[in-house]
């Protein structure tokens, strides 16, 4: 085989290791993502409970208030009865009582419902602490799995990267420029084999002559239909 065919091919296979390692860093970051995402949603969750209560509270203390207004009424009622002189005087603090009990007992329970809410919702929180405490525990694990994974795709990169260094020292420059302007469009098929006559990039067949040029690996061969560098594997 063409040195400079053989070296192109090299080439091909290392920048492929290399861009494999990118969906390794992306798979090992999304699981402490992933971890993360889930702790920071239980905090907002925590925080909108919080909220909640405050509002809760908010309208638990204006019905109390209501209410102290409300028996203030019944109480000025009670001495103005001393001093009603008319029935239609009396019909209308009649009135006026019964209205005031009814809102005291509308507030009562509307007071006792709140009270149900807010107690609900501290549990809420509490148990959305719990599960806090074990995420974030879970979480420094998560992350020193994946400061390890990624320490060690980084040492491996390196050593890929070194092996490009050194075919790229070597290399025959124009067959390089060829190469990388395939690689612009082709990325990881710019160099690809032949396998029953048919470029395994675009797929076509390719015709005879490309067909022997490529079993013999004595030039660099182009596929006539897609342009990508052909070659044909051979048994070690």
């Amino acid at each position: 085989m063409n040195k400079h065919l053989k070296q192109l091919i090299d080439l091909a296979k290392i920048d492929k290791e290399i861009d494999a390692f990118e969906p390794q860093i992306e798979e090992a970051n999304y699981n402490y993502e992933a971890a993360l995402a889930k702790t920071q949603s239980i905090r907002s969750d925590i925080d909108s409970l919080h909220d909640e209560i405050k509002d809760d509270q908010v309208k638990k203390a204006k019905n109390e208030l209501h209410l102290k207004e409300l028996a203030q009424k019944l109480e000025d009622n009670a001495k103005k009865s001393a001093d009603v002189k008319t029935e239609r005087e009396m019909k209308s603090l009649q009135l006026e009582e019964e209205i005031a009990k009814e809102q005291i007992v509308f507030a009562n329970e509307e007071i006792e419902r709140l009270d149900r809410i807010i107690d609900a919702k501290n549990e809420q929180i509490e148990s959305a602490k719990e599960s806090l405490v074990e995420l974030e525990a879970n979480l420094e694990k998560v992350k020193a799995e994946v400061d390890e994974k990624l320490s060690n795709i980084n040492q491996e990169r390196q050593e890929v990267f070194k092996a490009k260094e050194i075919l790229l020292s070597d290399i025959n420059q124009k067959g390089l420029a060829f190469y990388q302007k395939i690689r612009r469009w082709a990325k990881n098929t710019t160099v690809v084999t032949v396998e029953e006559q048919a470029c395994m990039g675009c797929h076509m067949v390719i015709n005879d002559k490309t067909y022997a040029d490529a079993i013999k690996g004595e030039e660099i061969t182009n596929c006539p239909h897609c342009g990508r560098i052909l070659y044909v594997e051979t048994a070690n």
